[in-house]
């Protein structure tokens, strides 16, 4: 062995700080814990090396993060805890957008999801203890039916440290495009003799809400003297409440309406311009210039300001247990419990333009270059209030254990086995709706796209106006449970020469079922379909007198006033809302018999089993010392799929095998610099909801989607080239470029201009209270679009990530050499063929397909993050500064192309002091310049599709240790 090789290894003890803080890769059994676990004992009683510097808190963490990714062959990046139970941020995704090529994305404030090089979270594999897991939880708009992750189940101080695999290697799990990130739970044998307890207690607060939360979390840990056995327990509790204000549009569209300026749209036959007023007639294109540019013209779909409530509550607790007999055998139990209670409360002031436009006459638009009808006024709207609440339960447990045993000096096993389950139970997902529906005078206006000014002409808070018009609830459960067993082998052939091999078997189920009770009080004409109380009007009874639902009064009823939601001044900021308790008592929503709702009633079990053969060697070559791991990974995937189509539950299974080959090596041409390259083949199963048989229908917008359980998998080639500086000790200056060759991306086929027969389902699973379920007629006419995900063509993503870490200690001495910078930024070109359907081309016709060429969904070009800090042991303080330029998401709807979200800066700031070697207090903000979540709904024309805000959150606390 080449003497900067033993030079390098005597450094290792220095990762002997990540084990204390239990950041060793335990349970996952990969080859960086197997060494640092294996060289603990050697480094321990080695001499502190002259050019080791002694550090404790934020500074302690960022060094045992750099050694663990210097002392790997393949390119990994690590966050560790800066002492037990306490992670450097208050969320695992808020810290993980620190690292080099990876971004987030928020969900009522919090970091929820990651996207890695580019890549979105259904392309990333999360590991927890080892173990890959899905966690199931609800967003803004519903439960999570992908592979992806979600980090806010978890309260950071569970975990000691978060490892993300930038490289495959075949011993690591497959299943990722973009990264595999392990999070993991406290490591009691590495933690010192004895009783070790560990206390924190915050008051969180959010200035939107004004509503002051407590973060609680606590850790008892053991350890006998002699090592062989520990004990550790590890619990945290949080209850928030965070206000999201803003604007939305639900889309824009195109659509014919009732008249322009006076000038009628519609008449009664091609010759004959007597006008019809609100509904039928004949649309004659060219007749009318004003009527034909405002049908092609875009309009918001339901231009509306409101105010989303998150009331969350987030208990978790972990334990774990080793033994360890003699040096040559340990075992290991870890379990993690999470239970996440999300209540989501919402009230809007709206007009509902979408499918209304026949009967509302347009006056004085105003049009921009972008072909949107920024501006105008309008008569015989739909004015619409509503009151939504739904109540959701994450629970999430896993079990694990291992068994690592040193057969002798040169051959060792591991195995690996256990189980998770996550379940997402919303048991009241309600909506009651207020309506007015021929409101005079209403305008708005999106001259500023981000702030429009929405004007309600008639009194929204008069009960009179209203009439109780629709009622909703949709209860759905979503289940995912995890096994697997592994068996993973290591045999030191000679010095620097050790062959790995393994085998696995996992087995994964998806499955999801969901109910109605929907539907408008009103059909077309007859009594009532809630009470049968009322005689309700025919459909094409139009103006004061007509009857659709409920008269309402006081009782019924609530004021909202809307508070900051970045509106202008003339907005409308009153409104009455339905009160929830009284109107569903009223109705006896809750009373109602629950209908299938046949298109979320759907499954996915998927088994896969295989094996890998890995090469680890490192020595010199030619003078120039080396390390690398070189082998290939087999897996085959058992799919069984099921789902509704039409009436008959239908089940499809297919199988597929993948060999996949990867090799990573890493170069020392000096003892400070390393080289490191890789390639590989890897794969990414397909999203869960996309692989089920049967559909689901829009009687809103017309639209028809499928699933298909014969889709491919996302296969890609990866190749990476790194160089790394360690220049001075905690400091490190790094470049890397990475390719990813995508073979297949799954694309959305789209056939327009169908009947809804022609789609195969019944009548049944349209929802009762959408226009297409209310008016029969619609159902022959070929109006209808069948969409179905479909095995697409490649596409090429390519970048490059530069990081620095700068201890000032390199260049200073003293108060300065406290301070330090964490830098990076990440640049991204990619490229993709997106098949979209585009803007119709003639009034009332169909959207027509188009393919557009735009960077991969989930990808900003560019993304900057970096924090300032000062840490000298007693007191610390960080400022850090995230940013990412706009992405998009993929396909829209509507005839728009390419929806998704504004550029992001976010800054946030936190300070520590150490009161005793016991006691440290703290303070800590996020989010502090208030950004505005925008996102848009059309990449080119940057529609408007919602424009939020959510306050800014303090942190106070203190922290106890014994």
């Amino acid at each position: 062995m080449g003497s900067r090789i033993s030079q390098r290894a005597s450094r290792v003890s220095i990762i002997k700080l990540a084990l204390l803080a239990g950041c060793a890769l335990g349970a996952a059994g990969t080859a960086q814990a197997q060494d640092a676990t294996a060289q603990d004992q050697a480094a321990e009683n080695d001499a502190v090396a002259a050019d080791e510097i002694v550090v404790t808190g934020f500074r302690q963490s960022l060094e045992a993060a750099i050694n663990l990714k210097r002392n790997s062959v393949g390119a990994i990046d690590a966050i560790v805890a800066e002492d037990i139970a306490k992670f450097p941020d208050q969320n695992l995704a808020e810290s993980l957008q620190r690292i080099p090529g990876i971004s987030i994305s928020r969900d009522a404030g919090e970091g929820r999801a990651i996207t890695v090089r580019g890549l979105s979270s259904q392309f990333t594999r999360v590991r927890v203890n080892g173990l890959e897991t899905v966690a199931t939880s609800t967003d803004g708009a519903s439960a999570n039916r992908d592979r992806a992750f979600d980090f806010n189940v978890f309260a950071s101080e569970l975990f000691s440290s978060i490892v993300v695999h930038k490289t495959a290697e075949a011993s690591l799990d497959e299943g990722s495009l973009g990264a595999v990130v392990d999070l993991n739970t406290g490591n009691p044998l590495a933690a010192k003799a004895g009783f070790t307890a560990v206390g924190s207690a915050v008051v969180s607060y959010n200035d939107l809400s004004e509503y002051a939360g407590p973060r609680l979390a606590g850790l008892l840990s053991w350890r006998n003297d002699s090592g062989t056995f520990g004990v550790s327990l590890s619990a945290a509790y949080q209850k928030t409440q965070v206000l999201e204000l803003g604007n939305n549009t639900v889309r824009w569209a195109q659509a014919r309406f009732d008249s322009v300026n006076g000038a009628p749209c519609f008449t009664t036959s091609a010759t004959n311009l007597t006008a019809v007023r609100n509904a039928g007639g004949v649309y004659t294109t060219g007749r009318s210039a004003a009527c034909d540019q405002a049908a092609l013209s875009f309009h918001p779909r339901i231009p509306r300001y409101g105010e989303v409530q998150h009331d969350r509550e987030r208990l978790g607790i972990t334990g774990s247990i080793q033994f360890a007999p003699s040096d040559a055998t340990k075992f290991s139990i870890d379990a993690l419990y999470s239970n996440f209670n999300s209540d989501r409360r919402e009230r809007w002031g709206e007009v509902l333009f979408r499918s209304n436009e026949r009967s509302i006459d347009v006056i004085n638009p105003v049009y921009d270059s972008n072909n949107n009808m920024i501006s105008g006024t309008f008569n015989d709207a739909w004015v619409r209030t509503e009151h939504y609440l739904r109540k959701s339960t994450t629970e999430f447990y896993q079990v694990g254990g291992t068994w690592d045993q040193d057969v002798s000096d040169s051959f060792r096993f591991t195995l690996l086995g256990g189980l998770s389950k996550s379940a997402a139970d919303i048991p009241v997902e309600t909506t009651v709706v207020f309506d007015d529906r021929d409101a005079q005078g209403y305008s708005y206006d999106y001259t500023d796209m981000k702030r429009p000014k929405l004007t309600f002409g008639t009194s929204v808070t008069d009960p009179a106006v209203f009439q109780l018009a629709e009622i909703r609830d949709r209860p759905s459960e979503i289940e995912n449970r995890f096994k697997t067993a592994q068996l993973r082998t290591e045999w030191d052939v000679a010095e620097g020469f050790t062959v790995k091999a393994g085998a696995m078997w996992r087995r994964f189920n998806f499955d999801t079922i969901a109910f109605t009770r929907d539907t408008a009080v009103c059909g077309n004409g007859g009594v009532d379909r809630v009470l049968g109380t009322i005689t309700c009007s025919a459909s094409n009874v139009f103006g004061p007198s007509a009857i659709y639902g409920f008269p309402v009064n006081s009782t019924l009823s609530e004021m909202f006033n809307l508070g900051n939601a970045g509106q202008p001044a003339g907005n409308t900021n009153s409104w009455l809302v339905p009160n929830l308790g009284a109107t569903t008592a009223f109705t006896k929503l809750y009373q109602r018999p629950l209908a299938l709702d046949a298109g979320n009633n759907r499954g996915v079990q998927e088994t896969t089993k295989g094996g890998y053969l890995q090469v680890d060697a490192k020595g010199e070559l030619l003078g120039l010392e080396y390390a690398l791991n070189a082998g290939i990974r087999y897996v085959k995937t058992d799919q069984s799929s099921y789902g509704l189509v039409g009436t008959v539950e239908a089940t499809i299974e297919r199988s597929y095998s993948d060999w996949l080959p990867s090799a990573n090596i890493a170069l020392f041409p000096t003892d400070n610099v390393i080289i490191r390259a890789a390639a590989a083949e890897v794969i990414t199963r397909p999203t869960l909801g996309s692989l089920t048989p049967g559909g689901s229908a829009d009687g809103f917008n017309f639209r028809v989607n499928s699933g298909n359980p014969f889709l491919e998998p996302f296969r890609a080639t990866n190749y990476d080239l790194a160089i790394e500086w360690y220049f001075a000790p905690q400091a490190l200056f790094s470049v890397a470029g990475f390719i990813k060759n995508v073979d297949s991306f799954t694309q959305t086929a789209a056939i327009t201009e169908a009947t809804f027969a022609q789609t195969g389902l019944p009548v049944s699973v349209l929802n009762p209270s959408s226009p297409a379920a209310l008016n029969p007629a619609l159902l022959t006419q070929p109006i209808w679009t069948l969409t179905t995900p479909v095995n697409g063509t490649g596409a090429k993503l390519k970048g490059v990530e530069v990081a620095l870490q700068l201890p000032f200690s390199v260049f200073a001495e003293g108060f300065i050499s406290n301070f330090g910078i964490l830098a990076n930024a990440t640049y991204i070109d990619s490229n993709a063929d997106f098949i979209v359907q585009g803007p119709a081309t003639v009034p009332g016709g169909a959207l027509v397909n188009i393919t557009r060429s735009a960077a991969l969904a989930n990808v900003s070009r560019y993304s900057y993050n970096g924090t300032f800090y000062y840490d000298d042991g007693k007191f610390s303080a960080r400022v850090m500064g995230t940013y990412r330029s706009r992405w998009h998401e993929g396909a829209s709807g509507t005839g728009n192309i390419l929806e998704g979200f504004g550029s992001q800066f976010n800054l946030d700031a936190s300070i520590r002091y150490k009161v005793t070697e016991w006691l440290e207090v703290s303070l800590e903000g996020n989010n502090l310049t208030d950004t505005y979540r925008y996102r848009f709904t059309d990449f080119d024309a940057d529609r408007n599709y919602e424009n939020n805000h959510f306050g800014r959150t303090f942190f106070l606390g203190a922290r106890f240790k014994y």
